[in-house]
């Protein structure tokens, strides 16, 4: 057991839409990810996923309306539910997700990770 920095860890990587792993707990794990710009529409049929903003704002799309997420807020989209973040800056945001979720739900894409680096 020892205390993890955020700000050092996100200084360990530069590539964004692409989360690092950082902890895992309980079947979950704890991501960074720096994102910027839009992301792809995509659902997770069997998982929720929170999204905690560290630095920036972004906002959460869903198809019939959007959340602004500021700094220091985070937002719980439930599963089953089609959502995007979309940023104007770059954004450095933490999540946690269960270990078994499938980044883009599915979709396959450009920004399809298939397995997370543990940083």
């Amino acid at each position: 057991m020892h205390a993890i920095s955020l700000t050092e860890k996100f200084g360990l990587f530069e590539d964004q839409w692409s989360p690092k792993i950082i902890a895992q707990l309980n079947g979950q794990d704890v991501k960074l990810a720096k994102i910027q710009g839009e992301f792809l529409w995509h659902a997770h049929d069997e998982q929720d996923e929170l999204f905690h903003v560290v630095k920036g704002r972004m906002s959460m799309e869903f198809r019939d309306r959007k959340v602004e997420v500021g700094e220091g807020e985070i937002i719980v989209v439930p599963k089953g539910v089609e959502h995007r973040p979309v940023t104007d800056g770059e954004v450095w945001i933490l999540l946690f997700e269960p270990q078994d979720i499938h980044h883009t739900g599915g979709v396959q894409s450009d920004r399809t990770v298939e397995k997370s680096e543990f940083i």
